[in-house]
């Protein structure tokens, strides 16, 4: 059944940006609300087909964490001038709120369970998956990876005397950038300036990751995102005359946050928004995040922020190179993180769990013919890439893509696509089903949670969250005990059962006369090969 959608005019500044609730800065006069707009099949067909794609991810950026999704203390200067100039979704989710299962569901249009990278460190296999890369090779396309893979080879490499590229031409990650660096003959660094210092995530202490809010001991020129950035404009210029994939992987904002010289004291950590808590989020804080003080956590959020004004910039570089080469109208730019990230939201940072500031993502689609300076409301998930950029290129679906195109939409449609959204995180056993309405979420509660944010007050058992978006936009009171609620809850259990039983590689084999927890817990386990789980080997390594 299709249901009629309501997409939102872009609005006036916010003054606050704590809630889920979004509010979006205002864009160039002209635009027309999307609330206007009903195309036709034939006015459909009238979308160009577009001959090249760039497609711009990050690492971990937050949604409430750009300009143009209500953020008035951030400057993202380039990600809303892409966003005047096409669609922004404000319901867009990531399937897995973890890097690796993220990526590898957006290169191939299945959802993690089919893809088989479900946890941090599975080894992405080519067999089996067929990536965008792959796909638009075999119709004449040139294309390159540049940034960060998450492909997590290195895990094989006893076996593979070369790793696989994955269907792209050629890959560039950071490693290309630190060598150029080493052997380059290096400006001297300002006297009397603090840079940070390398740390490791998941290993030191959390008030170390904002690193003192310091910039890292290179210049901008140097600097990883702006070689990233020119070896994109590199790879389009020299395929300008062809067709081009792209697959822009910057590392920002991932902790702990790189930024150059240049870019230090962009903020003041004591006028950067910090979001509250609520009192069920104690249970669930990791001791790592407990102990902060505030200043702490506002210097994580200043050196957040100024991370991401940095990649902002870089992103504009790559935008105006294609203008400058005259292939602006025929290229279509797609802009999404991997997942989002939590900024005292819920009393801890990063993501790895299913509350909205960790897995909705921004997203936004630019492009000559489509509709320009429109925010949607509508449904959209990481599966949903792949199967949309190849209909707007022209081509025929990758077979296997789970998701579904979205040109109907980007043409002027008004009719609704999605119901739901689903993601799991199984290095916590958890899984998540959401409307616009409602949000469900399952969790085994096996043990505390992994990846050292543990809350060190053991494994919580089987545990489930219910809330109510439209009138808890925040997330701040789980409904799932409820006595009036236990129809809905039930309701979301079958819908997310019902998903994982369509998607997922193993549902034939799933054991009889299990109850609907011992069901969504048995589609909650791993099974990734090549990795491990809570210290124990998952499938017997065989590629």
């Amino acid at each position: 059944m299709r249901v009629s959608i309501t997409f939102n005019y872009i609005a006036v500044k916010s003054t606050n940006i704590p809630a889920m609730s979004i509010t979006l800065r205002k864009l160039p006069l002209g635009v027309i609300p999307f609330a206007m707009f009903s195309c036709s099949e034939a006015e459909q067909d009238k979308l160009p087909e577009f001959r090249n794609v760039v497609v711009i991810i990050s690492d971990d950026h937050a949604w409430h964490s750009q300009g143009s999704y209500g953020n008035e203390h951030i400057r993202t200067p380039q990600l809303d001038r892409l966003a005047s100039e096409g669609i922004l979704f404000t319901n867009a989710y990531c399937n897995s709120p973890i890097c690796s299962a993220s990526r590898q569901s957006m290169l191939t249009g299945k959802y993690p369970q089919a893809t088989g990278v479900t946890l941090l460190f599975t080894p992405f296999r080519e067999t089996g998956n067929t990536t965008i890369a792959h796909h638009l090779g075999n119709h004449g396309f040139k294309s390159k990876l540049i940034g960060k893979t998450h492909f997590n080879h290195w895990i094989w490499y006893p076996v593979w005397e070369e790793w696989p590229k994955m269907g792209f031409d050629s890959i560039m990650e950071a490693g290309v950038h630190r060598n150029w660096l080493s052997d380059k003959e290096r400006q001297p660094l300002p006297e009397g300036m603090d840079f940070y210092e390398r740390i490791s995530p998941l290993i030191d202490p959390a008030g170390f990751w904002n690193a003192g809010n310091l910039p890292h001991p290179v210049y901008d020129g140097e600097s990883e995102g702006v070689f990233f950035a020119r070896e994109a404009i590199e790879f389009m210029e020299a395929n300008k005359d062809g067709r081009f994939l792209l697959w822009l992987s910057f590392n920002e904002p991932h902790a702990p946050f790189h930024y150059p010289v240049e870019f230090a004291g962009k903020y003041d950590p004591s006028e950067v928004p910090l979001p509250a808590g609520s009192p069920e989020d104690e249970r669930w804080v990791p001791e790592i995040f407990r102990d902060l003080t505030e200043d702490e956590r506002r210097g994580i959020m200043a050196a957040y922020y100024t991370c991401v004004e940095y990649m902002d910039r870089n992103i504009g570089m790559v935008i105006d190179a294609l203008e400058d080469m005259g292939i602006r109208e025929n290229t279509l730019i797609v802009y999404l993180s991997d997942n989002g990230y939590l900024l005292n939201h819920h009393s801890r940072f990063e993501k790895h769990t299913m509350w909205a500031e960790s897995v909705k993502i921004p997203w936004i689609i630019s492009g000559n013919g489509l509709q320009q300076g429109v925010v949607s409301d509508a449904i959209i998930e990481g599966v949903d890439l792949v199967p949309t950029i190849c209909d707007l290129l022209g081509l025929p679906p990758i077979e296997e893509a789970q998701g579904i195109s979205y040109r109907s939409l980007l043409a002027g449609s008004r009719e609704e696509l999605k119901k739901y959204a689903y993601s799991i995180y199984l290095e916590d056993n958890m899984a998540m089903v959401s409307s616009k309405e409602w949000k469900y979420v399952f969790m085994t509660g096996k043990r505390d949670l992994g990846l050292e944010y543990a809350t060190g007050y053991g494994a919580p058992g089987i545990t489930h969250f219910l809330y109510d978006l439209k009138n808890d936009p925040g997330e701040t009171r789980n409904l799932a005990a409820e006595p009036d609620r236990q129809e809905i809850l039930a309701d979301m259990q079958k819908e997310l059962l019902r998903w994982f039983l369509e998607t997922h590689p193993d549902a034939g084999v799933m054991p009889e006369r299990l109850s609907m927890e011992g069901r969504l817990a048995w589609f909650c386990e791993p099974r990734d090969v090549g990795a491990e789980h809570g210290g124990t080997p998952l499938r017997v390594f065989r590629d």
